[in-house]
């Protein structure tokens, strides 16, 4: 089952349920695929959703920090809530020892040994992970496993 088809069921499962909540968070996704399907002219396959939504929960958990920041616990937990239910869309993400494995074998890969080599890593690693961890986390092990 496709991601919008996966989309457009728990959309109408919210509306019955009347789970406000669940059918923002859909429909607010359902129009950023839309735009960007509209602007490129293009239906969107599942690869570009799923970067879609990592790039929604990106912005929901960056919000959510300002909010916490601000005082505002209560936008804080709704803008944690969007982030859940976001996820529950993505492919099960790599635990850190199998993103630590993947990255491990690139580098052996690649030769790697210093911080200069770290495009030649990422650029290959990413692919590999596209969707089932986030780039910060791989930046990270990268630059700790080259600075190794």
């Amino acid at each position: 089952m496709s991601i919008k088809t996966l989309l457009m069921d728990d959309l109408k499962i919210a509306m019955k349920s009347k789970n406000v909540l669940l059918k923002s968070v859909i429909t607010m996704l359902r129009a950023e695929i839309k735009q960007i399907e509209v602007d490129t002219r293009e239906e969107l396959a599942d690869d570009d959703i799923i970067e879609i939504i990592a790039k929604q929960i990106k912005v929901k958990q960056s919000a959510m920090d300002d909010f916490k920041n601000g005082g505002r616990d209560d936008l804080a937990d709704e803008a944690q809530a969007e982030v859940d239910l976001l996820k529950k869309y993505l492919p099960e993400q790599l635990t850190r020892e199998e993103l630590e494995s993947i990255i491990k074998e690139v580098v052996a890969e690649v030769g790697a040994s210093s911080m200069k080599d770290m495009g030649k890593v990422m650029g290959m690693v990413n692919p590999k992970v596209k969707g089932k961890a986030d780039g910060k986390t791989v930046s990270e092990i990268v630059k700790s496993l080259l600075n190794s």
